[in-house]
């Protein structure tokens, strides 16, 4: 690797000091008449070249907010505006662990004192209000939005231009970036994303004298050590919460599922996936079978009562002060090489008064600098290339897999492959549960399964309401 500052860091750098004090001058912190820094200072301050300090001062010359005294130094000429702007931001809770968000939201309140955040914390349940509500309602300037999410904005009743067209960044995985984009634009930029694995405590294994987890292994293996890892001890070998749309799909895309195609729920890949989603649960009997949320089987895994569970590096940032050795596989299969892709991005408010503000926080987010800091003191994984396979000394202890995600790329899957609305997921959701509860055999589910997408259809032939 390189030890090369690249062209585009420096712009990025420039950039920061520039907007720094310009933010500096028109909150009042430098007022007029008062001199800058040396450009010594500023190169020390930004970590740019003497040149580089210079270019970004004649653009604040341009903008007549200073002037250069030859050879005395850099004056504040002009105030500019000094109201303060106060930009909404909804976000997930999630974030502040997952991205360090409210670390990164002081480092940007610090480069622009003009600029004050109110952080307006979003849901992510079904039955709570979404991104899009609160946007359709002038609640927010600019949000956090998943895919899931994003769904909801729709070009059939124009609600997809409440997301304003954002300019495409340069070195994002294209992966997470192409689904946002509209017409050549994107409508959302990628922070972080994640592919769901398996997550398992090395000290069980090591315990029980069996081999790790490996990109060989299907959900059969996962049944038989979980038999193993389990024996004579008061845990289970495998756990994850079933009823997560995030998660109980993938049994559906590794079977081959793809709604208003093939045979459908016919398919014996595809009831061998319902089974497969069922038996891990049953199979063990230590557990009830419904968690109540996602993280409980984070919980349930710091407390060392699982051995393995299904989650994604999000999640795994819940288990960084965890006092036992544990690392990351990929997803077990049973019939297509497939994993759930997560992501959650940022969007601009179309119609947010104050935009200009809302595009500044966006690209903050998104630099190299916020990127590498994510990459730096979180387990996950930032959507700028450079800075997720970034490698050096972390801030916090890192998996020794970390980058196995690398090597799964082929196997990423949204669930819109699927072919079915976030609407149709529930309703599959809801169905499933008597299968899950042991009410409903698998027969009778899975007819109940196939008329799903015809009434979505049938919806979709009447046109949105």
């Amino acid at each position: 690797m390189t030890n090369k500052t690249s062209r585009s860091t420096f712009r990025s750098r420039m950039d920061t000091m520039v907007t720094a004090i310009r933010g500096q001058i028109h909150s009042g912190q430098r007022s007029i008449g008062e001199y800058l820094p040396s450009e010594l200072t500023l190169a020390q301050q930004f970590q740019l070249s003497k040149t580089s300090v210079r270019k970004g001062l004649d653009l604040l010359v341009e903008d007549g907010i200073i002037e250069k005294v030859p050879r005395v130094g850099t004056r504040v000429v002009k105030a500019g505006p000094a109201s303060i702007v106060t930009l909404k931001f909804g976000y997930y809770p999630t974030l502040t662990r997952a991205a360090q968000l409210q670390v990164l939201i002081k480092q940007f309140q610090a480069l622009h004192p003009h600029i004050r955040i109110e952080m307006i914390p979003i849901p992510y349940e079904d039955d709570q209000p979404s991104v899009k509500q609160y946007m359709e309602k002038d609640i927010i300037d600019v949000a956090s939005v998943n895919y899931h999410h994003y769904q909801h904005f729709g070009e059939a009743d124009r609600s997809i231009d409440l997301l304003e067209p954002l300019e495409n960044i340069s070195g994002l995985y294209p992966f997470v970036q192409q689904p946002f984009v509209v017409n050549g634009a994107s409508r959302v930029l990628p922070l972080i994303f994640s592919p769901v694995v398996l997550c398992y405590n090395k000290d069980h294994f090591r315990e029980a004298d069996l081999p790790e987890p490996d990109s060989s292994w299907s959900w059969s293996d996962v049944e038989a050590v979980s038999l193993k890892l389990a024996s004579g001890r008061d845990r289970s070998g495998f756990f994850y919460h079933l009823m997560s749309d995030n998660r109980w799909p993938i049994f559906l895309l590794q079977g081959g599922y793809e709604a208003g195609s093939g045979q459908g729920f016919k398919s014996e890949a595809v009831r061998r996936g319902l089974q497969i989603s069922r038996d891990l649960i049953y199979r063990q009997g230590t557990f009830p079978l419904l968690s109540e949320r996602d993280s409980d089987a984070e919980m349930l895994f710091a407390q060392q009562k699982v051995s393995m569970i299904m989650t994604t590096y999000f999640s795994l940032n819940a288990l960084r002060r965890a006092d036992f050795d544990f690392d990351v596989a990929p997803l077990p299969t049973f019939h297509d090489a497939k994993t759930l892709l997560l992501i959650i991005g940022i969007a601009v408010h179309s119609h947010s008064p104050n935009k200009e503000a809302a595009m500044e926080l966006v690209r903050f987010l998104l630099s190299y600098e916020s990127q590498l800091y994510i990459r730096e003191h979180t387990l996950s994984i930032p959507a700028l290339k450079k800075a997720a396979e970034w490698q050096g000394k972390e801030a916090v202890a890192h998996l020794s897999r970390f980058h196995m995600y690398r090597e799964t790329f082929p196997t990423f899957r949204l669930y819109t492959e699927l072919n079915v609305t976030a609407e149709e997921l529930q309703r599959m959701r809801q169905v499933l549960k008597l299968y899950w509860s042991q009410i409903d055999d698998l027969d009778t589910v899975c007819r109940r399964l196939e008329e799903i997408p015809a009434r979505g259809e049938k919806q979709a032939e009447r046109g949105s309401p």
